[in-house]
């Protein structure tokens, strides 16, 4: 594959109109055609570097040894030399140019291999704040939450506002948008085979594939699906999986899927390892079914596969987990289940650069490679953070530059903000009560894991809904089509969520993001929905007629354009009166609710959707 690096100072302009970003971000550093001559005569000796980081160990993930007495010399936003702690200053390089590291541990900035954006609820720009402050400079984000709204369009706007980020991101492309077909649920946009082609053939910064979500339609063969893989192999780009089912697994790697997040264990992990595909070990918030490297990460330490294609990442994160969990955290999970430290800083920054083939720029500590440089102490934890050798992070806050930066967000188009589209007379939402007994097609909750559980639950219909819930654990669940005001919606019965009064509803409902709603009553349930209208996208929480928490997210329904700290504040509300209401999934488990990739019972607007079978049944069936 040709490198990225070549491939964008080649074509930065390939998208008509398109000009590079201006500021603190990824385009601030030349490439590195134009400045090898002046590296060679800063490493030399020769000449002066711009700076100088002194005084600290260097982490160094090529040999996974930690270097005593290092300095770093850099040189237009890259490293010029790695020397030993001094000779700056015996080379009578200016005093004022030299940053005393006090000692502390440095180390390359991590690179995350695998994120959604949209998860955070915020824009590129925004998100580059909580990344950078947690020590992550580079990214490889997936934007089909967005493309699934606005197909294409949304794709590329996502891509303008990355431009501007002051963080290096690149897209795997949307591989599975819509998530399934037409007949079981509706989607906003469609990235064809030939439109993924055009979004890799305009765009330099889309340099894989992107996680290919219908796993079942790939082993099974699926025309469409194999057309989409082709668009990224005949170019010679990586393709991204997500996988459930070892009996998915050699098949799945005949297709030419690569990598997968999706190793939830160590026994299907060992499998992908001996199949050739790449694992990333996802850490998440420990109470959610996010975290899976604890189980995963054993197909090494238990059963000695080498950690040598492996990498960690964050896959999804709200504003709030974004400063709590972010990939340093998951790199010191790693290291928590017996990695050494030097290894686990290798998972989150030079195997990724491997992985895409951009370990020439990025993941290691070494003359010509990108000054995105990390200060940690002995526990791993982040200090500063140089980004193309400009401190934005110090004593863990934002400089003043950063600020600057943060303030200037990418601003999305008006057409952005009016994705939420319903009809004027808004639908039932809550089953109309059958007049016989009848057996119900149940979603249950099995918490934390995302799978869903399909129960043939019988109810007798006398005494009306409310007694039925009680009895067996139950509340209501609806999908509300939101693309094209149609009205459609689904209903169905969700047990073991723990709703007991009120209501909750989002718009970002997995993958194809209609609304998603859930209630034990029509009244909560309607002013929920009233609620997410209002906002023209988001998230609420509803008891006995009031509103108790809500984050608005108006660009496509998944993204505020507010700062990250702002939106942080916003979504910790949120989760306090989600707990209050005694919830067993998280919002984001709950938006998950719809995604009919994963087994084995989900609900769209079409209806409740069987998997692996791809089948809609109904909500009631005859008790007979």
């Amino acid at each position: 594959m040709p490198s990225p690096a070549n491939q964008r100072s080649k074509t930065t302009t390939s998208k008509p109109g398109a000009q590079r970003a201006a500021g603190l971000n990824r385009f601030s550093v030349p490439p590195l055609h134009i400045v090898t001559r002046m590296l060679a005569h800063v490493a030399s000796g020769r000449a002066a570097p711009d700076r100088v980081i002194a005084g600290a160990r260097v982490l160094s993930t090529y040999s996974e040894r930690m270097l005593p007495d290092r300095e770093l010399w850099l040189k237009s936003g890259r490293i010029a030399a790695v020397k030993p702690s001094g000779t700056a200053a015996a080379n009578g390089f200016s005093k004022a140019a030299i940053y005393d590291a006090g000692g502390g541990i440095l180390a390359p900035g991590l690179v995350d291999p695998h994120i959604h954006i949209e998860s955070s609820m915020m824009t590129a720009c925004a998100y580059a704040e909580g990344a950078l402050l947690n020590g992550t400079t580079t990214i490889f984000c997936d934007s089909h939450e967005i493309g699934n709204v606005f197909g294409q369009d949304g794709v590329e706007w996502m891509l303008e506002d990355a431009r501007r980020a002051a963080l290096s991101i690149f897209l795997t492309v949307p591989s599975t948008v819509p998530a399934t077909s037409a007949e079981l649920e509706t989607a906003g946009g469609n990235l064809t085979p030939a439109r993924i082609g055009r979004i890799f053939d305009r765009w330099p910064e889309a340099v894989a594939l992107g996680e290919k979500m219908d796993f079942v339609q790939v082993t099974q063969g699926d025309a469409r699906s194999h057309a989409v893989l082709a668009e990224a192999l005949s170019r010679g780009r990586p393709v991204c999986g997500h996988i459930y089912g070892r009996e998915f697994v050699a098949a799945y790697a005949a297709s030419g899927v690569t990598d997968t997040h999706e190793a939830i264990d160590r026994e299907i992990a060992d499998d992908l390892i001996e199949a050739g595909v790449w694992i990333f070990l996802r850490g998440g918030p420990p109470t959610t079914p996010w975290h899976s490297l604890p189980q995963a990460i054993r197909a090494v330490t238990e059963l000695g596969a080498s950690p040598k294609r492996i990498c960690v990442c964050t896959d999804d994160r709200d504003a709030d987990d974004l400063f709590r969990f972010g990939l340093d955290w998951v790199v010191r999970q790693a290291v928590a289940a017996g990695i050494k430290r030097e290894a686990a800083w290798s998972f989150g920054s030079l195997h990724p650069a491997m992985r895409y083939g951009m370990d020439g720029e990025i993941g290691g500590l070494a003359p010509a490679r990108r000054a995105d440089i990390i200060l940690v102490n002995d526990a791993l934890e982040v200090q500063n953070t140089w980004y193309g050798g400009e401190l934005v992070v110090e004593n863990r806050a934002a400089t003043a530059l950063l600020d600057r930066t943060l303030e200037k967000r990418h601003r999305y188009p008006r057409a952005a903000y009016s994705s939420v589209k319903l009809p004027r007379a808004l639908p039932k939402l809550v089953p109309p009560l059958p007049e016989s007994p009848v057996v119900a097609n149940v979603i249950s909750v099995v918490s934390p894991a995302i799978v869903l559980k399909h129960e043939k639950i019988a109810l007798a219909p006398d005494g009306g809904w409310e007694p039925l819930l009680a009895e067996h654990g139950m509340c209501f669940v609806s999908v509300l089509e939101r693309h094209r005001a149609t009205g459609r919606v689904a209903h169905g019965l969700l047990k073991g969520f723990g709703l007991k009064s009120g209501a909750v509803a989002s718009s970002v409902g997995h993958d194809a993001h209609n609304l998603i709603l859930a209630g034990t009553d029509e009244r909560d349930m309607q002013l929920a929905l009233a609620t997410l209208k209002k906002l023209r996208g988001g998230v609420c929480v509803v008891r006995e007629g009031k509103v108790l928490a809500a984050v608005a997210l108006p660009i496509a329904g998944l993204l505020s354009d507010k700062r990250a700290t702002e939106i942080a504040a916003e979504t910790t509300a949120l989760k306090k009166a989600w707990n209050e209401l005694g919830l067993t999934l998280p919002y984001m488990g709950f938006n998950l609710i719809p995604l009919s990739v994963i087994p084995e019972i989900r609900i769209t607007d079409k209806g409740l959707v069987l998997v692996p079978q791809m089948r809609i049944v109904p909500l009631f069936e005859s008790a007979g």
